[in-house]
């Protein structure tokens, strides 16, 4: 995509006075840094960051077929999701790949807000579309991405920090709880949820009244953050990244992902995933600590008894534990933990191991 062709958040001339570091990101001019990679990173670890992540597609779907709709297309339970919740589900094809990961938010009983990737919304939408076209037409999708901003707040002093900001109404909220109410005296809704492994909030607003509020974050103590803090955050937390991690040719079964696969319900996919959760699958995403201070990158191979044994598809130092660490599909019998594997990168091998996930977390500090 050209330049020409970008789009911009409602907030792109707020990164620009502030001196981001823009680059195209999924049809989008986002901002990679600000103050730097290791600083943001540590902003949000220690105290608290902002993220613009307008990027990411906000559909609306409502009607009476609206928790149908859904419960057909995620594989989380949609119609018994409380109202002030939200899930974590994927969207799977016929064939068990995941089209996307998504959160899901219960607004009312007969509407939902589903938030998907960039780079994934057309083909979301799309997909959407069809299941109202063929099974469910009680339900609309009402794509409200360009029209509204989302805003990230994560860290240890956000909740803290958007209290003062929202009358006291964001440190109850329960993790994956959203509310509606009033940031900066603008109209918000708030949920509970992020995608950097720290105690956080993501809030949907009106284009119009995003500057504002990221102004008043700012304010109140929050550092901005851009793509490069957030991936190595998210990496830190070993939460997988659609397109890499996690694609149409990967299930949740082997992405580790079984934990929010309902498969005692019927959805696109279902059956496959019903099977290989049976069976086992022959290959599985895994966390590898390595060694050295060569950093493991997408596509280096990983190697055991001599032969190839699977590839990795992230990986980064990480700041918080100064360890190298990836992410890597490599087979099932090489996926225990504690398992000894070795990486090849540029043509070197780097010893690693199989390890819990998530790398880090924020109850034992790492």
């Amino acid at each position: 995509m050209s330049s020409e062709n970008l789009r911009r958040t409602a907030l792109y001339q707020t990164h620009v006075d502030l001196g981001a570091r823009i680059v195209p990101f999924a049809g989008w001019e986002m901002p990679l840094e600000y103050s730097g990679i290791l600083d943001e990173t540590k902003a949000v670890r220690s105290r608290a960051g902002i993220f613009d992540v307008s990027h990411m597609g906000r559909l609306y779907i409502s009607g009476s077929d609206a928790a149908s709709l859904l419960d057909w297309v995620v594989t989380a339970g949609a119609a018994n999701l409380r109202l002030g919740r939200a899930r974590y589900a994927m969207i799977c094809n016929e064939a068990g790949g995941i089209i996307d990961d998504t959160v899901f938010y219960r607004l009312d009983s007969e509407k939902f807000l589903l938030v998907c990737n960039a780079g994934n919304r057309d083909e979301v939408v799309l997909w959407l579309d069809r299941w109202v076209q063929e099974r469910f037409g009680g339900a609309s999708v009402d794509d409200r991405t360009l029209s509204t901003a989302m805003i990230a707040f994560q860290g240890p002093a956000a909740a803290a920090s958007l209290d003062r900001l929202c009358d006291g109404s964001a440190s109850p909220l329960m993790p994956f709880g959203s509310t509606e109410g009033e940031v900066a005296s603008r109209p918000v809704l708030i949920g509970r949820t992020g995608y950097t492994g720290e105690d956080g909030f993501e809030l949907m607003v009106d284009a119009s009244d995003a500057a504002g509020i990221w102004n008043a974050l700012v304010e109140a103590g929050g550092a901005p953050c851009g793509l490069g803090a957030r991936d190595v955050l998210r990496l830190e937390a070993g939460l997988a990244l659609h397109g890499h991690d996690i694609t149409p040719e990967s299930t949740p079964i082997e992405a580790g992902l079984g934990r929010y696969v309902k498969l005692d319900k019927e959805f696109v996919g279902a059956q496959v995933l019903r099977q290989q959760s049976a069976d086992g699958p022959e290959s599985r995403l895994v966390g590898l600590v390595v060694e050295g201070r060569r950093i493991p990158r997408e596509g280096y191979g990983v190697y055991g008894g001599g032969e190839e044994v699977g590839r990795v598809t992230s990986g980064s130092i990480s700041p918080s534990l100064d360890r190298n660490i990836a992410l890597a599909y490599v087979l099932e019998g090489f996926s225990t933990l504690g398992q000894q594997v070795q990486i090849d990168i540029r043509g070197q091998m780097a010893d690693g191991v199989v390890t819990q996930l998530p790398f880090y977390s924020r109850k034992g500090g790492g």
